[in-house]
């Protein structure tokens, strides 16, 4: 068994695994950031960020080949020739679904942040209280003014290009200049927000994509190519951003075919002292030591490892001892809303390809308004004009099909709801010691479905982008729901969540694990609640503030 020994160990290298390797070093901890995939390097490693459509082998449809080796990312719009290489190996690691369940994981050094949607928004009381107002699972154990420093502090590094708002369920941030909305979305959004006198509004979306010069990264160039890697740094991701920075302290060792398998725990300090690490390529094991450890996983894995470790104390794994370790598993559920068309503005285009669009925060169960359901939706979109792809019925073929294949087709646009799902204790992920993964390691088994609360929600999502898309002025205006799966709001939450007791929670409020208060789970798991925001704001800021909290306590030798 080789072993090495570090200050600090970071299981994960995506969004939170990068930002607790950069607070972890520049703090001036010796860490070793773990990553089960292999090394996507800047620049050099997006390999398809430049290429044409003609350019691929099959023109970036999905060949035969794809679909049968990718049965669920072939299930959405993530299965893609382009980036192939930046999703999982589904036959390699498969997982169990005792429900219907899509999950797209990315294993390699950035995780999901080279693909991520990038919207980017704070919480405000109005989530972290909701679980105690609603006598729904538990009390958060932080509010929102405990956390507020730390948005600020990941916001300036990162670059979250918005609009200030004061909008009391959605705090304004630390803001680059925003996007600008094309002119039929601010034509919609002046009817929208003069017609509900300000109780809806419509805006330009937060997103982690900067607009200026930041940080020694180029600002966004307005390619929407963001899922293959940007080779500007134009969005935020762990390669553009906080791992060079962790790099930069001389201080971040990088071991990428690091599968984690164990937290290592010892029984007489009743702490963690290291990790067990199989090698992806030789299957030799080895184990690493430290003082502290941060599980940034993503939320499944987190659970994983917690579950897959001091079984010998606990059956059910690190963490278990309140019965709540892999329960709660949360996701956002999406796909309805509805599409208009805006008539008049045919002599009217718009700039590039705008990697963002519009935000409606939410307005339901707020302000006085009551539902026949808990929490609320917001919803993304924008408006657009149709390119040369589309149909012309009564033109195709000949000189005038191809005249009019040089201009662009009407003016439509679309609002999609994202709604918050309820923390229920049955929606779940454990081991399946029966089925094993190409390293002969136990597989999840994933059992969760939305219920009654959030079918009813779903009738308000469609219903209000309906009302609200005709008040704006557009025609022609109809309502979808193409079908929610769990996991494919790719938002999962949940399975470690933070408390106030270790009798009914996993974490503490500085996101250690009860059961072993050197060990951090600062990514998606600790969710105690879904919220009606895209999440990964939170988990970076949680992620710095636990990390400032475990360096304070080392000082101290308290940890």
């Amino acid at each position: 068994m080789s072993t090495n020994t570090y200050d600090a160990i970071v299981i994960g290298s995506g969004i939170s695994g990068g930002w607790a390797a950069k607070e972890l070093t520049e703090k001036g901890l010796k860490t070793i950031m773990l990553e089960r995939g292999k090394n996507i390097e800047h620049i050099t490693g997006y390999v398809s960020a430049n290429k044409a459509p003609w350019e691929f082998e099959h023109r970036l449809t999905r060949s035969q080949q794809m679909l049968n080796d990718h049965p669920v990312l072939k299930r959405d719009y993530v299965l893609s020739e382009a980036n192939l290489d930046y999703w999982v190996n589904e036959k390699e690691s498969p997982y169990k679904e005792v429900k219907p369940f899509d999950w797209f994981r990315g294993y390699h050094v950035g995780g999901r942040s080279l693909m991520w949607g990038r919207q980017s928004y704070r919480w405000s009381d109005l989530d972290f209280e909701a679980n105690a107002r609603d006598g729904i699972a538990i009390d958060w154990p932080i509010r929102y003014k405990d956390i507020e420093p730390w948005y600020s502090h990941v916001e300036k590094f990162a670059g979250i290009s918005g609009s200030k708002e004061g909008l009391p369920q959605l705090p304004d941030g630390e803001f680059l200049p925003a996007m600008e909305m094309n002119c039929v979305e601010k034509d919609v959004a002046a009817r929208i927000n003069t017609h509900y006198k300000d109780l809806r509004r419509m805006i330009i979306g937060r997103t982690a994509n900067i607009t200026v010069p930041h940080n020694n990264r180029t600002n966004c160039q307005y390619r929407n190519k963001c899922a293959l890697g940007c080779p500007f740094g134009g969005y935020f991701s762990t390669q553009s951003s906080t791992l060079p920075a962790a790099m930069a302290t001389g201080k971040l060792t990088l071991r990428p075919f690091s599968i984690v398998t164990k937290i290592l725990y010892d029984k007489d300090t009743k702490k963690a002292k290291g990790v067990e690490v199989l090698d992806a390529e030789t299957n030799q094991t080895y184990e690493y030591y430290a003082k502290v450890v941060f599980v940034c996983a993503s939320t499944l894995n987190s659970a994983w490892v917690l579950m897959n470790s001091a079984t010998d104390v606990w059956p059910e794994g690190l963490g278990s001892s309140s019965g709540e370790l892999g329960h709660n598993l949360m996701d956002h559920h999406f796909k309805c809303g509805a599409n208009g068309e805006a008539e008049g503005y045919d002599d009217k285009y718009y700039y590039g390809r705008r990697a963002n669009g519009i935000y409606i925060p939410r307005f339901r169960n707020v302000f006085g308004d009551k539902r026949n359901y808990l929490r609320g939706f917001g919803y993304q979109g924008r408006a657009s004009r149709e390119g040369w792809s589309r149909e012309i019925a009564e033109m195709n073929i000949g000189g005038e099909f191809k005249d009019a294949l040089t201009e662009p087709g009407k003016w439509t646009m679309g609002v999609t709801a994202f709604g918050e799902t309820l923390p229920y204790h049955e929606n779940k992920a454990l081991l399946d010691k029966d089925k094993k993964d190409k390293w002969g390691l136990p597989v999840l088994a994933i059992d969760a479905e939305i219920k009654d609360n959030e079918h009813k929600m779903r009738v308000d999502m469609m219903a209000d982008a309906k009302e609200m898309l005709e008040n704006g002025g557009l025609k022609n205006v109809t309502t979808f729901d193409s079908g929610y799966t769990f996991g494919a709001g790719i938002h999962e939450m949940g399975t470690a969540r933070m408390g106030h007791d270790p009798k009914t929670s996993v974490l503490n409020s500085w996101n250690q694990v009860w059961d072993a208060q050197n060990v951090f789970v600062t990514d998606g798991a600790c969710m105690a609640s879904a919220g009606w925001q895209n999440p990964s704001l939170t988990y970076m800021a949680l992620t710095a503030r636990a990390v400032d909290h475990a360096v304070s306590e080392l000082k101290k030798l308290n940890i």
